[in-house]
């Protein structure tokens, strides 16, 4: 009966952390620098733009430290829910440890590295791609064409082997955190894990989360209904039936999309 108690309230714990994260989330978009988190300047108004001008590569640092804050933010109120399993897992077998407050948490640094890594890597991609479109005239009055494709490229990875295989490695924490926990170093080991099952994560779900440089990443409702899709996959087993739906309606959205643009363009 305990044991119940004290799961309940570690899921209440996380679900209201994910919730505080949404509640931060709405409150920076509906303040002055809402718009921000879409990527844009960060160096145009207000303190942030001060700030920017008074700090030696303030320009630089600035914005870099702002949008980790969102992405933590938004990983924070997606991501949240869907790894409370592994984490409610972890606990239940370091509880009877000093330190287990300590390891819990290397477990999320470890989960939050790997998609940090991820979230960097699709930052520079996408400036990558800005840039590559102020240098074509085409796509400058034809951007649909980039959002049809990564629209394209989310459905067509519903049905791969590599996001079945994640999904199925992220809904089995009990076998995951048995294989992964291991060793003297329990510290490392902890760290381990989290990054470990992070990339695992990012593996089944790097695809939809391409979708928010497409919708906008300061979109709550997207981020909402991404989140739930993302949760429902990995955390319960009928969660593989909204796959090929999920697919096919990606695919059938950016069929769309090509065919609006193209008629109106004919």
């Amino acid at each position: 009966m305990r044991s119940l108690m004290h799961r309940r309230a570690f899921y209440g714990i996380g679900l209201a952390l994910a919730a505080l994260a949404w509640l931060l989330l709405w409150l920076w978009s509906q303040s002055p620098y809402g718009r921000y988190l879409d990527h844009g300047d960060w160096t145009q108004i207000g303190i942030a733009g001060a700030i920017c001008a008074a700090l030696p590569f303030g320009e630089t640092l600035l914005p870099a430290a702002l949008y980790v804050l969102g992405w933590v933010l938004m990983l924070g109120a997606m991501m949240l829910p869907t790894v409370l399993p592994i984490l409610d897992v972890y606990a239940r077998l370091v509880r009877r440890r000093p330190d287990r407050l300590a390891l819990i948490g290397l477990v999320i640094c470890g989960y939050l590295a790997a998609w940090l890594l991820f979230g960097a890597a699709a930052h520079l991609a996408d400036l990558g791609l800005a840039a590559l479109v102020r240098r074509s005239d085409w796509l400058t009055f034809n951007g649909w064409a980039l959002g049809a494709a990564v629209i394209a490229g989310a459905g067509a990875f519903q049905f791969s082997d590599l996001k079945r295989r994640c999904l199925e490695r992220c809904r089995m924490p009990m076998s995951f955190v048995i294989e992964h926990w291991q060793g003297r170093r329990d510290h490392l080991n902890a760290a381990r894990l989290g990054w470990r099952h992070g990339l695992f994560c990012v593996g089944c779900c790097w695809a939809l989360m391409l979708l928010m440089f497409v919708i906008g990443t300061g979109n709550l409702g997207w981020m909402l209904l991404l989140g739930g899709v993302m949760a429902v996959e990995k955390n319960f087993a009928w969660g593989r039936r909204i796959s090929t739906p999920l697919g096919l309606g990606l695919l059938g959205w950016s069929a769309a999309l090509i065919a609006v643009n193209l008629w109106g363009l004919g």
